[in-house]
């Protein structure tokens, strides 16, 4: 990554440790003069993706220390209590499935418009006014709050309440998982795809296991499916570092 001429205002990177979440950070690295991370601790059966967190973290400062300066503070959130009461295949061992409501059973209600709210309170007192997050319509899984119109419809109500001009950044809202891979390597070259492959976590049921090609999991969860077939993708167009 070569850093450009960055914003004045500071980003807050809403990050889990998984792919998304890591193309996101090194997305606002280049973009935001301050750029900090928040990770949420809602009883998720992957909690290893808790300390993926810090391992992608770490990395991205070491193999780009030019950009190492506009990292700052993480952030850990408890939220213990939301995992509890929006039990799912996520926070519970209940199968991963669709349910009667035609959505999977890893769905989390409200649980981007939770993370959302309380990130844009922290926010608030570090002064910054960009939310990045990795929420997806093109591969979302079909996760209604990962839509943009959700994510339009909570700006304004954030704006609205806190008296605020937060913007909620989605770099990757419209890309494939393919495209992911691709504005990963476009970003920071082979040095961001290798670090995401070998720290990033993924996997639902929070398996890290071998190596896979894409990286680790249990390889056939919705979310390590997803992974692979987006790695498979874009290595079948040539693995493209132009940006998508």
């Amino acid at each position: 990554m070569i850093p450009g001429s960055p914003s004045s205002q500071g980003a807050l990177v809403l990050f889990s440790g998984g792919q998304d979440s890591a193309t996101c950070l090194a997305w606002a690295l280049e973009r935001y003069a301050r750029v900090e991370t928040v990770g949420f601790d809602y009883g998720q059966r992957h909690i290893i993706e808790m300390d993926a967190r810090q391992r992608v973290r770490a990395g991205i400062a070491d193999r780009f220390p030019a950009l190492a300066a506009r990292l700052g503070e993480d952030h850990v959130l408890d939220l213990a209590s939301f995992g509890a009461v929006s039990e799912s295949a996520l926070t519970a061992d209940r199968a991963i499935e669709m349910t009667e409501r035609g959505l999977p059973s890893t769905f989390v209600p409200g649980r981007n418009l939770v993370f959302l709210t309380y990130a844009a309170a922290l926010a608030d007192r570090r002064g910054l006014t960009a939310l990045v997050g990795g929420m997806c319509e093109t591969d979302y899984s079909g996760y209604p709050d990962c839509r943009r119109d959700t994510l339009d419809a909570l700006q304004q109500a954030l704006n609205l309440g806190m008296a605020r001009d937060f913007s909620i950044e989605t770099p990757l809202m419209w890309l494939t998982k393919a495209q992911t891979w691709q504005l990963a390597a476009h970003l920071g070259g082979p040095a961001l795809v290798d670090l995401i492959v070998e720290e990033s976590h993924t996997c639902y049921r929070g398996e890290r296991g071998e190596q896979h090609p894409w990286g680790h999991g249990c390889g056939n969860c919705p979310a390590c499916d997803l992974r692979a077939a987006g790695w498979d993708g874009w290595v079948a167009a040539g693995r493209p570092t132009g940006a998508p």
